[in-house]
């Protein structure tokens, strides 16, 4: 063979090498982009196949065991110091599962008419967890249950430590505020798999439950950099969340709800102020009201109702707080008329500032209740709820139902955030991003909902 053949042979190689790696760069970019969109755009099933499968299983296993074990125990009437600082280890199979504050998050779920029995059966059950692959910033795994009841979230040592240090300040709030917007957290546990890193996560109640009729769900943060996503196409089934820029020239048609809402935002976000945080979001969704519930047909009967009734701070804790029945007359009138099934029939006609609130129900065919009472009802009550398993995040305007929740409060405006602040400045200026004082992002976040509601 003489040179110039064998430069020739030289090149061939050479050449088809080529595009060999450029054929398999571009088979790797394919695969990449798949697998990403995969993971990035909607709810999967954590079955054998799924890289979480392991985990999830071993999560439902752990929590089946404490949940038995919590059963059997009674609830307290009053929480102390203690309960909040309650840490209960349990060492099932070969896991270490651990839960934290147990009976106060078991009260929660008991003012929330959630029994025990279906909490266990929820989160235990055989179907697989489903994992929610969330477009948030954030590395956390999402989970839903199988029927997409609750949401379970991992969760970093800081949050953890951060939730825990201000959880009496949560459950008063809640309790001040039964018909608060903010998100109802059930549980906090962690699971210590051998030979792996301890994982933390905490149970929440999913927002858009049920989520039958629903296709189209928000995030939203009252900010305008970063806060966009491409929709679906149609006909396509992967649940996207959109964002701030998606909702614009949209609103949120209230009606008579409107002040109710407006007000229990700026509450909530001060609240939220007041722990120094930001990045907090309004969770979004709404579905078409059915015909009988626009031809105002339901009755009293099918309306869970719950009032807020404050209590003299020095009563004895044991007492029964009182209940207000209906005025005869009244009740009768309501049920016999074609009214709404949502949420625009009694609003708070007095200030928010209530003192120790318990949730309780009212029997709404009570009787023998005089007019005096009845004005008293009408003073201290917030809303009436629907008659639904999710009815605190659920608000019914004129022809929608929306679905309305305030999630992820654990970012504290620290050094890190404050740096962050100082460089957004000056890339984006005149831009409004996310990460601002916790005073600013709230003002920010109230003036949104006033604009986008009806």
């Amino acid at each position: 063979m003489d040179k110039r053949s064998g430069l020739r042979l030289c090149h061939f190689g050479t050449a088809r090498r080529r595009r060999w790696w450029g054929l398999r760069r571009r088979w790797i970019y394919i695969y990449i982009t798949f697998t990403f969109t995969w993971r990035m755009l909607g709810v999967f099933k954590t079955n054998q196949e799924h890289d979480l499968y392991s985990l999830t299983c071993l999560m439902k296993e752990g929590l089946h065991a404490v949940l038995q074990t919590s059963n059997n125990t009674t609830v307290p009437d009053k929480l102390s110091a203690e309960h909040y600082k309650s840490a209960e280890t349990q060492v099932h199979k070969d896991l270490e599962m651990q839960t934290f504050a147990g009976p106060v998050f078991a009260g929660l779920r008991r003012s929330l008419d959630i029994t025990e029995e279906e909490y266990q059966r929820s989160l235990s059950s055989e179907g697989c967890y489903l994992q929610f692959i969330s477009n948030s910033k954030s590395k956390a795994d999402f989970f839903l249950t199988n029927d997409k009841r609750f949401f379970l979230k991992t969760q970093n040592t800081r949050e953890v430590m951060f939730f825990l240090s201000n959880l009496k300040a949560y459950m008063d709030h809640l309790e001040k505020y039964p018909h608060s917007l903010m998100v109802r957290f059930l549980g906090l546990y962690s699971i210590q798999i051998p030979n792996k890193t301890k994982k933390y996560f905490i149970v929440m109640q999913n927002v858009f439950y049920p989520d039958e009729r629903i296709n189209t769900r928000y995030d939203i943060k009252g900010c305008e950099v970063g806060r966009w996503t491409d929709p679906a196409s149609m006909g396509n089934p992967v649940t996207k969340i959109l964002k701030d820029n998606n909702f614009e020239g949209k609103h949120i048609i209230l009606d008579k709800q409107r002040s109710w809402l407006v007000d229990q935002v700026e509450i909530d976000s001060a609240f939220l102020r007041s722990l120094n945080v930001l990045d907090y979001s309004i969770l979004l969704a709404h579905q078409p009201l059915h015909q009988d519930e626009l031809d105002r047909k339901h009755s009293f009967s099918n309306l869970t109702m719950h009032t807020v009734k404050s209590m003299d701070q020095d009563s004895p804790a044991e007492e029964d707080p009182p209940t207000i029945p209906l005025l005869e007359g009244y009740s009768a009138r309501l049920a016999s008329d074609t009214i709404d099934s949502g949420s625009d029939h009694i609003q708070n006609t007095g200030e928010h500032s209530g003192r120790g609130i318990p949730l309780q129900e009212i029997n709404l065919h009570s009787v023998n209740c005089t007019e005096a009472e009845l004005l008293e009802f009408q003073a201290h009550h917030r809303r009436l709820l629907p008659n639904l398993k999710n009815s605190v995040h659920v608000i019914d305007g004129p022809k929608l139902r929306y679905f309305v929740g305030i999630v992820d409060f654990f970012t504290v405006y620290g050094v890190k955030k404050r740096q962050e602040n100082l460089w957004k400045s000056l890339r984006f200026p005149g831009r409004a991003f996310s990460t601002v004082s916790p005073a600013t992002y709230s003002q920010r976040f109230c003036q949104w909902v006033k604009d986008h509601t009806k």
